[in-house]
């Protein structure tokens, strides 16, 4: 088994190798002058089990084509078999025709990826689960449940938990978690009228005096979540933190979350953290990478990946 990084999220890399105990192979991923990508493997990979770890966070586009270089070069290299490890999938929002004359650019990149020489995707609780029959290759799609549930428990116990979905199409994972929890569900009603912009409309439970915990796939702007614990709080809710899995926090999110009346913020490291969220007071970080390390150890030894999450 050889690990290899790119260059979106290297600290994370450096994590999942030590917890597999092993050292990241050695490759040059840099830029000519016209900042066109050059990707170089310093050793022998010939029928080596390859797993190259790489988000494709911002710069999205930067990031996806080290990707594709990377799994090219080892291709032409003769690995075995290339995994792509992609802990946050960009794109990943784009999964349907959205209005008329747009794309599906989730099923673009899946294209992509088989087309370069993956002969696996290994990702981190997607948007959309329904991704993973864009590929034509084995998809394992990995949840932030069992995390979430540890740190949830670790913290705050049965202090009259209760988990909230930020609008109807969350509810299958919040459901999720919160049935590991054995606590109560409450879901937001809110209606978009462009992207970006979001209203919250109706609060679906009884959350006086409750400590909401909202659950959710990424924030970006922070705009929904914001308002969503606005909401909760006029309700009733005793106190109001979050739970999210990719903290993409674009733009002024950081700040917006800083000033709201959410007690805390936590998000996972599938994003490598800014210096904005390293350093604000509400927001806290965990980490994946035994989850990712495990998953891998157990894809490179052919025994079960699902089983993680019994």
């Amino acid at each position: 088994m050889i690990v290899l990084s790119g260059n979106s999220n290297r600290p994370l890399a450096e994590a999942i190798a030590a917890f597999l105990k092993v050292s990241l192979a050695n490759a040059q991923i840099r830029r000519f002058s016209d900042l066109e990508v050059f990707v170089e493997i310093e050793e022998n990979v010939r029928g080596q089990d390859v797993f190259v770890i790489q988000s494709t966070s911002y710069p999205a586009n930067d990031n996806l084509m080290e990707l594709l270089i990377t799994i090219d070069a080892l291709r032409r290299s003769s690995a075995r078999r290339i995994t792509a490890v992609m802990p946050y999938f960009g794109y990943a929002r784009q999964d349907r025709k959205a209005g008329p004359r747009t794309p599906i650019s989730a099923k673009l990149v899946a294209n992509l990826l088989t087309t370069a020489g993956a002969g696996r995707v290994l990702t981190f609780d997607l948007h959309a689960g329904q991704i993973q029959g864009f590929f034509d290759i084995p998809v394992d799609n990995l949840f932030a449940a069992p995390v979430f549930s540890r740190d949830l428990k670790a913290r705050h116990g049965n202090d009259n938990v209760m988990i909230v979905s930020p609008d109807v199409g969350g509810v299958v994972r919040a459901r999720g978690l919160a049935k590991r929890l054995d606590a109560d569900l409450a879901i937001v009603d809110k209606r978009r009228e462009r992207a970006g912009v979001s209203e919250v409309m109706n609060i679906i439970g009884d959350v006086d005096g409750r400590r909401c915990v909202i659950v959710d796939d990424i924030v970006d702007s922070a705009g929904t979540l914001c308002n969503a614990a606005a909401a909760l709080t006029k309700a009733g809710a005793r106190a109001v933190s979050a739970y999210i899995i990719h903290g993409v926090l674009s733009g002024g999110a950081v700040g917006r979350v800083e000033a709201s009346v959410l007690d805390e913020l936590v998000i996972t490291d599938s994003i490598r953290p800014t210096e904005a969220v390293r350093v604000a007071d509400k927001v806290r970080v965990i980490s994946i990478a035994p989850l990712m390390g495990e998953a891998i150890r157990r894809i490179s030894e052919e025994t079960s990946v699902s089983s993680l999450f019994d």
